[in-house]
């Protein structure tokens, strides 16, 4: 024992600089060699591992704080150098044990509390001989007694072998317990190995019967039997007089029972009330919940009423009509000395019209109601002013041809460039009478005589019967009239500009005559395109001189056509009331013509045909936005289920839409057909989470239907192959997740057993997952037992459920198709999971799962 004392001394010393090292202030009270796995683990043929296990204490710095135990395990490193490895608490112990499997009992296992939550093994600890394990283990025994106020359990040791032993050797372990760390760890030694182990375990008392007991048990070996029946016939009267004491204490049993049950019942209307409040605050956080949601809107609302204060203003501004301009233009005279304010008037009321107009105005303000009604009223001022100007210009002019016809040495004059103004304008003045009169009665004349029934503008009305959109009447006779007034007059004003041209005298560039090559190949003509109705004037350009005079003569021009746009726009009105679709067709015609007036054709024509042409972009585009107020009327309807109407009638409309391009440019009708399915996605998605609980129903439903009726247009017009492939994308998305959900309402944990081992797959090792809560093998039988067992009935339940909700019959068989493969992926991941978590469980096979689906 000294040589173990001295060791015992040099090891202690040798844990204090490993602990201090690392700034401990722990007292070291024990340190001893061990070998960790030794005893069965050498049976294996493996190698235990040197380690030192050292008791120490540490004391609190606050007042009245009980001092604090530790079991440290150290190793050496490769040098040879003790380091720290592990720290047990010794308030967590709660179990001694001695392996029986070792016979020299030199191997115990020490049980820590916070150890259970984890799947780890408690070491082995193997000392060299029994009496360092009894000085380790009586060590560890009065430090938990006197610092923590308890003792562990023992397993395998005998007490009384250790109080015996502990009585035999304690000056030994005094002598050793005299160590320099301080008079803690000196108390600890001296007073633990000598008192407490005799007072706490064994009293005197007891020790002298147990010695009296021993010894008459070792001197009297042939009275065993006898001394056992003694000992069992005092174990039968104990147990007696333990259930007599039992059945005396019946009634306070009884008193505790019915304590029990009352406090039962408290906790019963405990839980109901608290299932109560529970239900009122949950109602309290949608109310909270509500009124956040009202005040943000509110917020917004008030940000963009702000907004539009702004706006207004800003719009108010520009309706405003000034005072004066108006009586200039509805009641002032033309004299001399007024006519620099009707000139500045007029300039007023051309940049007021011209700023209500799109391209000068915001397009969302073009169909305000106020918008309309300045505008007309602005109309109205310049008509009024036109009639008095045309009116004071005819007489004006009349007095001046009289004069010039009665006075010949007057009439000579006319012939000098200064003269021939008064003669330009009185010219163009009566011709324009007799021009807008003859258009106007053949515009009334062409109507009268086109019999064309009218087709519904409702096209996609949800209230429509299917029959006003499928049995549209033949329209074609109005584009036909359209055409015909173009062909009739166009090449009349063409004439007309050119004659003028040449009679009053106008020096600039002859126009290109009927079938001569023009120079200009642009806007779709080239150089073989010799089109009658093509008079056009030079390029201004090649002459520099005569492009004022090239000015002058489109300004007398303008003089002499002005009104007779208004016949092609009555026309232009008239075939939209009969067919709004009309409109493509007559564009198309529009755009031919407009193709085959050169750039520098004559200008009134040119600005006549493509105020035409944004005349009828504008009253088409007015169908396409009554045909998407039509459809997004279908959102306020009560819940609606199945097809919608607009999706089959829609193609029917694109189908009729295609027969009247006809070869022409597509760009009106594609904006037209981005315009309207995209209002029609949008809408349908708006229906569909009415009621989420039916939405992906309603999505796939009517994608497919989009996809069945466009089929055919889609393969020959790109921009309806675009959305077809976006409605075929829709379309996947909501069957996935309707599948889905009709899979987890019947094997929903089943699948969620499989998400818990794949999210515990990234942190731990599937070997490790068996030892979770909840994810044990038996809780997988469990899963297994509930989920596959009857699974014929849970597969016709998901049948029965995709088939529940469904209009769309022709669907279903796609659906169920898609329904059982999504299946077999998720239970093949399943399978996959168990295999690797459970490699010895047995579960149905994939095969067999394939197999009962098709029987299905």
């Amino acid at each position: 024992m000294a040589a173990s004392s001295s060791e015992d001394g040099e090891l202690r010393r040798a844990c204090a600089a490993a602990i201090g090292g690392g700034g401990s202030k722990e007292n070291i009270v024990l340190a001893i060699r061990v070998a960790k796995g030794r005893g069965i683990l050498e049976k294996l043929g493996r190698v235990a591992k040197p380690r030192v296990l050292a008791l120490t204490t540490a004391k609190n710095s606050s007042k009245g704080q009980r001092a604090k135990a530790f079991l440290r395990v150290l190793k050496y490193s490769s040098g040879g150098v003790l380091e720290p490895a592990k720290l047990y608490k010794l308030k967590h112990l709660t179990k001694m044990e001695v392996v029986s499997n070792d016979a020299t009992g030199c191997t115990f296992i020490l049980g820590f509390g916070n150890l259970r939550s984890q799947s780890v093994t408690p070491p082995q600890w193997t000392m060299r001989n029994i009496d360092d394990r009894n000085r380790l283990l009586l060590f560890i025994l009065n430090m938990c007694k006197e610092i923590l106020g308890r003792i562990p359990k023992f397993v395998g040791i005998d007490v009384v072998e250790m109080a015996l032993w502990a009585k035999e050797n304690t000056p030994t372990m005094n002598s050793q317990g005299n160590i320099q760390d301080g008079p803690a760890a000196s108390v600890m030694m001296q007073r633990d190995l000598k008192v407490t182990v005799e007072k706490d375990l064994v009293s005197q008392a007891e020790e002298e019967d147990m010695e009296a007991l021993l010894g008459t048990y070792v001197m009297g070996i042939g009275e065993a039997e006898a001394f056992s029946e003694r000992l069992k016939r005092e174990l039968l009267a104990l147990e007696a007089a333990n259930v007599h004491a039992l059945l005396e204490s019946e009634s306070l049993i009884e008193e505790v029972l019915q304590g029990l049950e009352a406090a039962s019942v408290c906790v019963d209307d405990m839980d109901e009330w608290l299932r109560i409040f529970n239900v009122k605050l949950r109602h309290m956080r949608e109310d909270i919940e509500s009124v956040e949601s009202r005040n943000n809107k509110l917020e917004m609302q008030s940000t963009s009423n702000n907004s539009l204060l702004d706006e207004l203003d800003k719009l108010l501004a520009r309706l405003r009509i000034p005072s004066e301009f108006a009586a200039s233009l509805t009641g002032g005279s033309f004299d001399e000395a007024r006519m620099l304010k009707n000139v500045e008037a007029c300039e007023w009321l051309t940049g007021a019209i011209r700023g209500l107009e799109v391209p000068n105005l915001d397009p969302c303000y073009a169909n305000m109601r106020a918008v309309k009604e300045k505008r007309a009223e602005l109309e109205k001022l310049k008509n009024t002013f036109v009639r008095r100007a045309s009116e004071f210009l005819r007489n004006y002019f009349s007095s001046l041809v009289d004069f010039m016809i009665s006075d010949k040495s007057y009439f000579s004059q006319s012939l000098d460039k200064n003269c021939l103004g008064p003669l330009r304008k009185a010219y163009c003045h009566s011709l324009n009478l007799l021009l807008r009169r003859e258009a106007r009665e053949f515009a009334n004349e062409l109507r009268a005589s086109t019999k064309a029934s009218r087709n519904p503008t409702v096209w996609l009305e949800s209230s429509t019967g299917s029959s006003q959109t499928g049995n549209s009447t033949d329209s074609s006779t109005v584009s036909e009239a359209y055409s015909k007034m173009l062909t009739i007059f166009i090449p009349l004003l063409v004439d007309e500009s050119s004659f003028f041209a040449h009679f009053m005298c106008f020096e600039v560039p002859a126009f290109v005559p009927p079938g001569a090559p023009a120079n200009d190949t642009k806007n779709g003509s080239d150089g073989n395109d010799a089109n009658d109705d093509d008079l056009s004037l030079m390029d201004s350009n090649a002459n520099g001189n005569n492009s004022s005079e090239l000015g002058t003569l489109n300004e007398a021009l303008q003089d002499l056509l002005d009104g007779i746009q208004e016949d092609f726009y009555a026309v232009v009105d008239w075939a939209y009331k009969i067919d709004p679709l009309r409109c493509i067709s007559m564009h198309g015609i529009t755009e031919r013509y407009l193709s085959g007036q050169k750039a520098d054709a004559a200008g009134f024509v040119r600005k006549l045909l493509n105020d035409l042409e944004s005349k009828l972009s504008s009253q088409f585009g007015r169908f396409v936005d009554e045909a998407c107020h039509q459809i997004e009327r279908n959102e306020r309807n009560v819940r609606q289920m199945g097809v919608l109407s607009y999706i089959p009638r829609f193609a029917t409309l694109a189908t009729r839409m295609e027969q009247y391009i006809q070869g022409h440019s597509r760009d009106l009708v594609d904006q037209a057909y981005m315009k309207l399915v995209s209002t029609m996605f949008v809408t349908l998605e708006k229906i569909a989470q009415s009621d989420p609980k039916y939405a992906d129903i309603v999505l796939l439903e009517n994608y497919a239907a989009f996809q069945n009726s466009l089929y055919d247009l889609a393969n020959v017009v790109p921009t309806l192959a675009k959305f077809y492939h976006q409605a075929s994308e829709a379309y996947e998305q909501a069957c996935t997740r309707h599948i889905n959900m009709i899979i987890d309402i019947q094997f929903e944990r089943l699948f969620q057993f499989a998400r818990k081992i794949e999210d515990l797959m990234y942190t731990i090792t599937p070997e490790e997952i068996p030892f979770q809560l909840g994810l044990s093998k038996m809780d997988l039988r469990k899963v297994l037992k509930s989920t596959l067992s009857g699974i014929d009935k849970s597969i016709s339940a998901m049948f029965r459920k995709l088939q529940k909700n469904l209009t769309s019959e022709e669907l279903l068989p796609s659906l169920w198709e898609k329904c059982k493969k999504e299946f077999l992926d998720k239970y093949e991941s399943f399978v996959q999971l168990v295999a690797k978590v459970y490699p010895n469980e047995t579960i149905p096979s994939v095969e067999e799962m394939r197999d009962l689906l098709a029987s299905q």
